[in-house]
């Protein structure tokens, strides 16, 4: 499976790898729980573009964060409506966060997406070390996905948005996350708040149906995957992702037979990574205590040299 192209003189930005990736520098935007009421209550009564708008105007270091499904298509039309009727409102940078286990009709879908928004910058994060298939699979074994789903899911999906979010400092990302979607999805709100990133969670089109979304697709010609056509609704890795019925939820073809609905980008902390918290932990509790030792015993030589 071929890797998507990148390049800034193509228009786009493919970021550096780094295993030292840390949200810990992120800028912040501080909302109290009585300003995201507030927010979220103004959001509710306009339409999904005058959020967008507003989203442009309110939150600065703004992103999309999108895997190209339909909602984040919609999105990005509507940006660029946004930038087309005011050239002085900011230009919206795109995350793509590849996996490099995409099907191909989604990297095909990136060249058409590219040729119909020529301006859109989309920076792309692939997993630490690897560019290709093969290389992720000679660093980190073949099958991770399945012998190690976590494991799999902090390397291909969480490292790599931690670390666009740091390299790209992120403030606030706008989704195609919707209540539609089912799952935990039912209880989104239109403004929401990482509790563990302090990243701000934007879903303009939260209150839209799947009915809708295609709707707008179609109307406007907006390229989409044509795996959409073969009953796929939601699409991410081809090993993980299944065509639905007509009668299931919308991601009901995501980790299909599975417990599982998110992948670590949007659900809480995974038991892999806070394993990682927990050895971080372990070991800035390690360094101070050996800080402490250090001091006493320097303490205690200076005890013993003034009583001599």
């Amino acid at each position: 499976m071929r890797p998507v192209k990148d390049g800034v003189d193509s228009g786009y930005s493919t970021a550096a790898s780094s295993t030292t990736s840390s949200t810990a520098s992120l800028p912040q935007v501080t909302l109290t729980k009585m300003h995201l009421e507030h927010l979220n209550k103004q959001m509710s009564r306009m339409s999904a573009l005058d959020r967008l708008r507003f989203a442009t105007v309110m939150f600065p270091n703004l992103y999309q964060s999108t895997a190209f499904g339909l909602t984040g298509l919609v999105t990005m039309d509507m940006l660029a409506k946004i930038q087309a009727e005011s050239p002085e409102a900011p230009s919206i940078g795109t995350i793509f966060l590849d996996t490099l286990y995409h099907f191909k009709e989604t990297y095909d879908l990136i060249d058409r997406v590219k040729a119909r928004f020529p301006h859109l910058t989309i920076h792309i994060y692939r997993p630490d070390g690897a560019e290709n298939t093969a290389e992720f699979e000679e660093k980190y074994g073949e099958g991770l996905y399945d012998m190690a789903e976590e494991l799999y899911d902090w390397i291909a999906k969480v490292e790599p948005q931690q670390r666009a979010y740091t390299e790209l400092k992120v403030a606030a990302v706008l989704t195609g996350r919707r209540r539609s979607q089912g799952g935990a999805r039912d209880s989104l709100s239109y403004i929401e708040v990482d509790n563990e990133t302090g990243i701000i969670k934007i879903n303009p089109l939260m209150d839209w149906s799947f009915s809708q979304v295609k709707s707008y697709i179609t109307e406007h010609d907006i390229p989409y995957n044509v795996l959409l056509d073969q009953g796929y609704k939601s699409i991410g890795d081809w090993h993980s992702t299944s065509p639905v019925s007509e009668t299931e939820d919308e991601r009901a073809g995501r980790w299909k037979g599975r417990a599982k609905t998110e992948c670590g980008i949007h659900n809480k902390m995974s038991r892999y990574a806070q394993f990682l918290s927990g050895q971080q932990e372990q070991q800035q509790q390690s360094s101070e205590q050996e800080q402490l030792s250090s001091a006493l015993e320097k303490v205690e030589r200076s005890q013993q040299i003034s009583v001599m």
